[in-house]
């Protein structure tokens, strides 16, 4: 599928000149050079979340390369899980939505057990300016327009995790507590489908504090009870911070798991 918003880079003729035009060295990889295009028409919105992508077939008509360049460029895109396969049904967008990949960047696990789903209590949704340490980490102006979402995570009837959000306010006009409470989905589906914002990785900060008076009872725990506190900044295309949460988890019957390669 095309459409008129693509870049027209990415119809060009000659991949060098592409790269010449800035869309990487062009000494890099034939294949590097390849994903670099890809990626701009998934920040241009070209292929939106959960759609399909054109085939490799495609692709390689499209780009002037062959289909084995397309398959490496596919594949690094795959692995960085901005794209997903399906045996037999094709190439997607990936999106968190998805039931699979909808907590990825969730890693607290159960002890004993598969992790069950999660029930949502928001707290507020508030638009205000934003504080100079939250400007710092989202690359705003202090006084800027920001929006602070609160809420707990509960997990078996029982709360696990307290939430306190901080979202750009120019990308996040509308977002309101009840538009969040009736969303069915997770709340980074709610953000591609409805504000155009896909959280592609994240950077987390990881230390262990002892829960206040104002956590404490969100948590239902002791005021000193020891807590994890997870730091999370979000990022899209471009390495661009679209969110700042910060979080406390109560790792009573939970441990944060993750995997390093």
């Amino acid at each position: 599928m095309k459409n008129s918003s693509a870049p027209a880079i990415a119809n060009d003729p000659s991949v060098s000149a592409r790269a010449a035009d800035g869309a990487s060295p062009a000494f890099s990889p034939l294949y590097q050079q390849i994903k670099i295009l890809m990626t701009r028409s998934l920040q241009a919105g070209e292929w939106r979340p959960a759609e399909a992508i054109p085939s490799e077939m495609e692709l390689a008509a499209r780009f002037k390369v062959s289909q084995g360049t397309v398959r490496k460029a596919v594949d690094e895109l795959a692995a960085e899980n901005l794209l997903v396969r399906r045996q037999g049904k094709g190439t997607f967008v990936a999106t968190h939505a998805e039931q699979k990949v909808q907590y990825r960047f969730l890693r607290l696990q159960p002890d004993n057990g598969e992790p069950g789903g999660a029930r949502r209590h928001f707290i507020d949704c508030r638009r205000l300016r934003c504080p100079a340490d939250v400007a710092r980490a989202l690359g705003l102006k202090p006084g800027d327009a920001v929006v602070n979402v609160r809420r707990v995570l509960s997990f078996a009837d029982l709360p696990v995790v307290f939430d306190d959000i901080w979202l750009p306010g120019l990308l996040f006009k509308g977002l309101t507590a009840e538009r969040l409470t009736d969303y069915r989905g997770p709340m980074y589906g709610l953000f591609e489908s409805e504000f155009g914002v896909h959280m592609i990785r994240a950077e987390e900060k990881i230390r262990a504090v002892a829960a206040d008076s104002a956590t404490a009872p969100l948590l239902g725990v002791d005021v000193g009870f020891p807590l994890l506190s997870v730091e999370r900044l979000s990022l899209t295309y471009d390495d661009k911070p679209v969110e700042l949460r910060r979080g406390l988890y109560n790792t009573s019957g939970y441990h944060y798991r993750n995997a390093l390669s």
